[in-house]
């Protein structure tokens, strides 16, 4: 018995290791393609036509859907007539400028005849010949010829002022008709694959209402989440090795692309994109990944297991024949192991913790 318990109580005694360390940072997340966007309805209405389906390419500005459309067509027509109308009011076809503008004429004429017939008399007053009446008659002419002139332009420039204003509501008028008769034609925003359509034809869709998932068909990319306690150690140019839920154990290559600021406050990560690097090109889109971003590397490092640590800067070893408690400066680490730098050598004893 008392064999057993000495032996129950001796120490394991480890020493460094001499071997190559890799220090990485786990990260989640899924491939994506590359300028994936989600395509929405501008407006609400029934599925009348479906364009695409999934596998399709696409130019920019290529219908996807067309949703019932009766009524702002019919809005369109009548905003366009309206803007023709009003334009061919303001051109230099316009029946009533031109009808203005013979008034004009009209009252000139009459107007100069008028002030030559007061000033002739005028000055026959002058030299004793005629009459007051006939002189003030003339005078009366004149005055009103000279006020229906005045009244004839100002009728023609506030006319033309509100035909240019008939006109420039008009023209605004149309271009919401078509815009809204647009909203009813669902365009894809850029060149690219449809991977997804959400609605068919009948369906009813609601404004902003996701119909579609577009993106580059050749390119991916690997949207990953990191910890916000290893997002400091993160660059671009990092090496990444992944694996994803869909092709099993294998391992493939990518590097560290982008790394973004701003934290996700819901599960406390940012986002870190990464591109493949192996000459990969996955198929599938949205599939999950697990991966390790190597922060540093180091061959032939001194390593001990991160579980003799008593401290995060501390471990036991066992010199002439007792235990203390030394101070070691460590270098880097993985999830297992890490590198010392200082505080022991290859001889010393250290002791491995008992398991609690």
């Amino acid at each position: 018995m008392l064999i057993f318990i000495y032996s129950c109580n001796k120490p394991t005694i480890i020493h460094l290791q001499k071997k190559d360390i890799v220090e990485t940072a786990y990260a989640s997340g899924k491939i994506i393609s590359t300028d994936e966007y989600n395509v929405y309805a501008l407006t609400g209405g029934t599925v009348i036509k479906k364009l695409v389906k999934e596998g399709d390419t696409v130019r920019k500005e290529t219908i996807l859907y067309i949703i019932r459309n009766d009524a702002p067509a019919a809005r369109l027509i009548a905003a366009r007539s309206n803007y023709e109308n009003a334009a061919v009011n303001f051109s230099s076809q316009s029946h009533i400028l031109s009808d203005l503008k013979l008034t004009i004429q009209s009252a000139e004429i009459k107007f100069i005849n008028d002030s030559l017939q007061y000033f002739r008399l005028k000055n026959l007053w002058q030299e004793g010949i005629g009459t007051q009446s006939n002189l003030d008659a003339a005078y009366t002419n004149f005055v009103v010829s000279k006020n229906q002139l005045k009244s004839a332009k100002e009728k023609y420039y506030f006319t033309v002022n509100d035909m240019k204003v008939a006109r420039h509501n008009a023209k605004s008028e149309l271009t919401e008709a078509q815009t809204n008769l647009n909203n009813y034609f669902i365009r894809s925003e850029a060149n690219g694959t449809i991977f997804q359509t959400y609605k068919e034809v009948g369906e009813s869709v609601k404004p902003n209402d996701v119909v579609a998932l577009l993106g580059e068909s050749s390119q991916r990319i690997i949207e990953l989440s990191v910890d916000q306690q290893d997002i400091d150690e993160i660059k671009t140019g990092q090496q990444v090795l992944l694996k994803t839920d869909i092709s099993g154990g294998s391992i493939y290559h990518a590097i560290v692309t982008r790394v973004y600021p701003l934290m996700n406050e819901t599960d406390q990560t940012f986002r870190v994109n990464a591109a493949f690097t192996d000459g990969t090109q996955q198929p599938f889109i949205h599939s999950s990944v697990e991966a390790n971003i190597i922060i540093q590397k180091k061959n032939g490092a001194h390593i001990i297991p991160i579980r003799v640590l008593v401290a995060d800067d501390s471990v036991r070893i066992r010199q002439n024949g007792k235990q203390k408690t030394i101070f070691i400066r460590s270098g880097i680490h993985s999830l297992d192991e890490i590198e010392v730098l200082e505080g022991l050598n290859e001889s010393s004893e250290i002791v491995v913790p008992a398991e609690k």
